[in-house]
């Protein structure tokens, strides 16, 4: 099972030091993470996306990687899609029966009004308590929900398409 976690903060230099903590308790196995990012919105309502550097990059398998892109994407920088079409659909509708409804989606887009910033985390094991008291000092905003190793891997399977198994 995986937790998708995402920490809002009002202000980008401290969203940057929290992103900062996660690496370091990454770095101490603290927390064994699938993806990770730091979003932040200037004041003109634009998105910029920092992940860890390339020569500390989180080993992702090709499968992982592709679902923490897509869910990603789908949680993240498209929270209130109108019209989709049907793969998008599709991929909205699975995150919807894992629990990432409109509503999840809905506080964390606003989360990112500008001027903001968010730490968009997602672990498969957490030491509570350490991740707890690491974070606790710079606050903000905790949306968090769960996702199970079978929705995740029905969720990557939609991705792939139907010939991935041809």
């Amino acid at each position: 099972m995986s937790e998708l976690i995402v920490i809002g903060y009002d202000d980008h230099a401290v969203a940057t030091r929290a992103f900062k903590t996660v690496q370091k308790l990454r770095d101490e196995h603290a927390v064994k993470l699938k993806g990770l990012a730091v979003v932040k919105v200037d004041e003109d309502g634009e998105t910029h996306v920092d992940t860890p550097a390339k020569s500390e990059e989180i080993a992702l398998s090709a499968t992982a990687g592709a679902l923490w892109g897509m869910v990603f994407g789908m949680v993240i920088l498209t929270p209130a899609m109108g019209v989709v079409g049907a793969a998008i659909g599709g991929l909205i509708g699975k995150l919807n029966q894992m629990g990432v409804d409109s509503g999840f989606r809905k506080k964390v887009s606003d989360l990112l009004a500008p001027g903001s910033a968010a730490v968009v985390i997602m672990a498969t094991e957490i030491t509570e308590a350490r991740f707890t008291a690491a974070m606790e000092p710079f606050g903000g905003t905790v949306l968090k929900t769960s996702l199970s190793e079978e929705s995740e891997r029905e969720l990557a399977e939609q991705l792939a398409g139907p010939d991935s198994t041809a």
